[in-house]
């Protein structure tokens, strides 16, 4: 069933959300959607930490004419916790329950930021077939890990599941905004604000209630309600299996459909370190184009929604174009 979505005190979304739940794979997911009902919508695939509904600033700038769906990973926004722990494959198995749902017919067209973009690298590996073409937001993979790190890696996961895990409190809206814009001094205030509604609930009492994320709309961001975040607080866990990147190295190379990976670029060390990562994925993508989205950092859809939604139609109707050589 739908429902409006969030809606923020200061940013002004131009296309207005509604929200449906969706069972996948036994936990109940939230699915973002902009435009009319569609059974071939582009996806969006949200970042660590993140929730489909801050995706609002890109559907803003992409053409209205698009259908898009943008659900919440496990155990982050408004979609349920996983009692048994977080595992990296889940999302894989989530993806393609999704895409069933969400994109039944045809080949779908995906947009992923970070953690996002890097499920849909490897998944388009893993099913070829499925996608039409991805646009990947600085999904670059991990740095390889060694052998030798596993020891120290169990000891310090065992350790962590005996500590008390508590998820971040604030004093109000207004103070996460405040933190966000420290943090990323490119996030207006009307974006950060928005990002902070998006992200967290009115603070409960009695955490036993977290396991059933909260109600679409939190406080102003004046009110000075306590809020607290909304995803799972055992994501900070650390992952007790060791990232391999040749596995994901692997996987890219089975992509058949085009990529188009965009990066911030700001000038400094990070993006000069950022470019080299995005280049050296070339050897292993055979369909790839990277461009730099400028003055934007890592969260380039919060930062710059205008030049990267340009970027993405542009490549979009590259694809058209081939298509109907």
């Amino acid at each position: 069933m739908y429902h409006m979505g969030l809606m923020s005190r200061s940013y002004k979304p131009l296309r207005v959300p509604r929200h449906e739940e969706r069972v996948v794979r036994g936990l109940r997911h939230r699915v973002t959607w902009w435009g009319e009902p569609s059974e071939a919508p582009v996806v969006l695939l949200h970042g660590f930490m993140d929730c489909g509904a801050t995706w609002q600033f890109l559907a803003d700038c992409l053409p209205a004419t698009w259908s898009l769906a943008a659900p919440d990973w496990r155990g982050f926004g408004h979609t349920e916790w996983a009692a048994g722990g977080y595992w990296f494959p889940d999302y894989f198995a989530d993806l393609e329950s999704l895409l069933d749902a969400l994109v039944p017919h045809a080949a779908a067209r995906v947009i992923g930021h970070s953690m996002g973009a890097n499920i849909a690298l490897m998944y388009g590996g893993i099913r070829p077939e499925r996608l039409a073409w991805i646009a990947s937001l600085e999904g670059f993979g991990l740095s390889r890990t060694r052998a030798q790190d596993a020891p120290l890696r169990y000891t310090k996961w065992l350790d962590e599941l005996g500590q008390p895990v508590r998820n971040g409190r604030y004093r109000s809206i207004a103070q996460l905004a405040s933190l966000l814009r420290a943090r990323n001094p490119r996030l207006t205030l009307e974006r950060a604000e928005f990002v902070a509604q998006a992200w967290s609930r009115p603070a409960e009492s009695d955490s036993s209630a977290s396991a059933s994320p909260g109600s679409a709309s939190g406080p102003a961001p004046d009110s000075g309600q306590e809020v607290e975040l909304l995803f799972d607080p055992h994501h900070r866990l650390v992952n007790p299996v060791l990232y391999r990147r040749e596995e994901a190295e692997a996987c890219w190379a089975r992509i058949g459909t085009p990529v188009l990976l965009a990066r911030g670029d700001t000038g400094d060390d990070r993006s000069l370190h950022m470019r080299t990562a995005a280049e050296e994925m070339r050897a292993h993508i055979r369909n790839l184009e990277i461009v730099p989205v400028p003055g934007a950092g890592h969260m380039l859809h919060h930062e710059a929604p205008e030049t990267l939604a340009g970027q993405i139609v542009e490549f979009d109707g590259r694809q058209h174009r081939i298509a109907g050589r």
